[in-house]
């Protein structure tokens, strides 16, 4: 038992650490910011992931426990309704109170807490699986900080930088051509003892008719080609809903994208830079997604093409959208109580997406992982993989 406290004390201790480190360039009027609904502050992010293990670890558990602060509940509840009331998602970033300061004396108070805990005889089977999907948890928010901080950033006008450090989109050359699948059944979802969301249960058979995948990632190259050659002014490649959201956007590239002194330019991380050709198109919605795989007369991979063919290219540069609805797997089952409402709920109006992003931390994407999003969204860092 001290062998195991002792790994999950030194796992909590880096992950909680890794997302300090994620905010350590902002400035303080960066924490506050949000730019539209489905961007959260910095400082929001840091108190949610707080209140989770503080909600469903320290308070049921741990009986010495002391709340910190009780309205806390309402401020970082997300969409927990079998918790209670909560501050509406578009409210967040007009939380002025409690400060920055204040957020990072909860994450001390509940990491000193923590890790009295995590070095006493209260882990037992149930807590260490909240405590590994809290973790997880703490992993997802990392991306959503980063996805987040540059939608921040990369709507002030002066374009500021995040960083001058550190590159965070780098570009990996992949091999060309298409890997071709034979038609036959596939076996599709998590498998082992390791950490998975229950949205990747139970492993079941597909069966799968043959097919052609894409060794390689869209690039810019590519994608700028079906700008010029008229693809967001084409009704014929969109669906109808898609094409709705380009007349009321005005839609005519990519996020970041912008045509300056006739060239384009694109916002990174590491500030406004001239875009790249040979680098993977990125925050592509859905919509646009499928415009340009019908442009090409070919077709998103469904989450289990993918999957089957996911061990015979490289992926985990952008998360990738597939042609399928995010819905159960059979023999999903949904947890009693909050921890239900984590993946079940929202299954419905959402598209999934398959591998990992430059965002994504270390040891937090596998094969069988399924993102989801609404096909309008594109602030996450989304590319597009064909099927022929």
């Amino acid at each position: 038992m001290e062998d195991n406290n002792e790994h999950y004390l030194e796992q909590y201790k880096k992950i909680r650490a890794h997302s300090e480190t994620i905010c350590r360039p902002l400035e303080i009027e960066d924490y506050v910011v949000q730019p539209i609904v489905d961007v959260s502050p910095p400082k929001w992010h840091l108190g949610h992931t707080t209140w989770f293990f503080e909600t469903f670890i320290l308070s049921p558990n741990f009986k010495e426990y002391k709340e910190y602060n009780y309205q806390y509940n309402f401020v970082f509840n997300s969409y927990y309704e079998t918790v209670g009331a909560r501050v509406v998602r578009t409210d967040r970033g007009n939380l002025s109170r409690p400060s920055v300061a204040d957020v990072y004396s909860y994450r001390a108070y509940v990491d000193r807490q923590m890790e009295i805990f995590l070095q006493s005889e209260g882990l037992n089977s149930t807590v260490i699986a909240l405590l590994e999907l809290g973790l997880n948890h703490e992993q997802q928010h990392q991306e959503l900080l980063l996805s987040d901080i540059k939608y921040i950033l990369g709507h002030n006008p002066l374009f500021p930088p995040y960083s001058s450090n550190e590159v965070f989109e780098k570009m990996e050359y992949q091999r060309n051509g298409f890997t071709a699948m034979p038609e036959g059944i596939y076996e599709i979802g998590f498998e082992g003892d390791g950490f998975s969301f229950d949205n990747e249960l139970s492993r079941h058979k597909k069966y799968l008719e043959a097919y052609e995948i894409s060794n390689t990632l869209v690039t810019n190259a590519d994608y700028l080609s079906f700008i010029e050659q008229g693809g967001y002014s084409d009704f014929r490649y969109w669906h109808s809903e898609g094409w709705e959201w380009v007349s009321i956007h005005n839609a005519k590239s990519p996020l970041y994208w912008h045509f300056i002194d006739g060239k384009w330019m694109y916002y990174t991380l590491n500030g406004l830079m001239e875009i790249d050709p040979l680098q993977s198109v990125c925050h592509i919605n859905f919509y646009e997604a499928s415009a340009y795989a019908s442009w090409k007369g070919m077709r998103l991979p469904t989450e289990e093409e993918w999957e089957a063919a996911s061990q015979f290219f490289d992926w985990g540069e952008r998360w990738e959208w597939t042609g399928s609805a995010y819905l159960p797997y059979p023999g999903y089952k949904k947890e009693p109580g909050a921890i239900g409402e984590y993946n079940g709920k929202f299954m419905v109006n959402q598209m999934v997406l398959r591998g990992a992003s430059a965002a994504t931390p270390k040891e937090h994407s596998r094969k069988t992982y399924r993102n989801f999003f609404h096909p309008r969204l594109q602030w996450q860092f989304t590319g597009i993989r064909l099927v022929k």
